[in-house]
């Protein structure tokens, strides 16, 4: 379920049509994802990311927080994973390009990753800010827990 109080999605648009206002430029790392926190407000936090080829995440969830992310620049390939009792998870894969977003509610568990041969960046939204952040790996019996991360903590 979306939280429908903040709209994350028109929050990550607005960020994204005015990248002159951002307090840094995209950097990129070649061992890992970069990011940088664009704004935290008391109802949400606003991260930008950026993905060189082949970059991505492990399965993760937001620890309740609902949100958004829009596609800055390049292509993002986002699998979410709905975990099916007495079966295995099922797994949507879609692609995102230039300009796309998507949002997604409090219970979400995904994976992004950049799959094309361009840099990417993205604009992520999350309400309320981001706590926890739960890692999970698809097993026999479904998904199972690996680690759960701390805000202030792992990053």
């Amino acid at each position: 379920m979306t939280d429908i109080r903040v709209d994350h999605l028109a929050i990550a648009h607005r960020l994204a049509a005015v990248p002159q206002s951002w307090p840094v430029t995209p950097q990129f790392d070649a061992v890992d994802r970069w990011y940088h926190r664009l704004a935290a407000e008391p109802d949400h936090e606003v991260w930008l990311l950026t993905w060189l080829p082949g970059q991505g995440t492990d399965l993760h969830d937001h620890g309740g927080s609902a949100g958004a992310f829009h596609v800055f620049s390049g292509t993002l390939v986002e699998e979410t994973v709905a975990d099916s009792p007495g079966g295995p998870p099922r797994v949507t894969v879609r692609e995102l390009g230039e300009g796309a977003g998507r949002r997604f509610g409090t219970r979400h568990i995904h994976r992004i990753t950049n799959r094309s041969n361009r840099p990417a960046v993205s604009i992520h939204a999350y309400g309320p800010a981001l706590t926890t952040m739960t890692h999970y790996r698809i097993g026999a019996s479904g998904l199972n827990v690996m680690t759960v991360e701390r805000a202030g903590a792992q990053w």
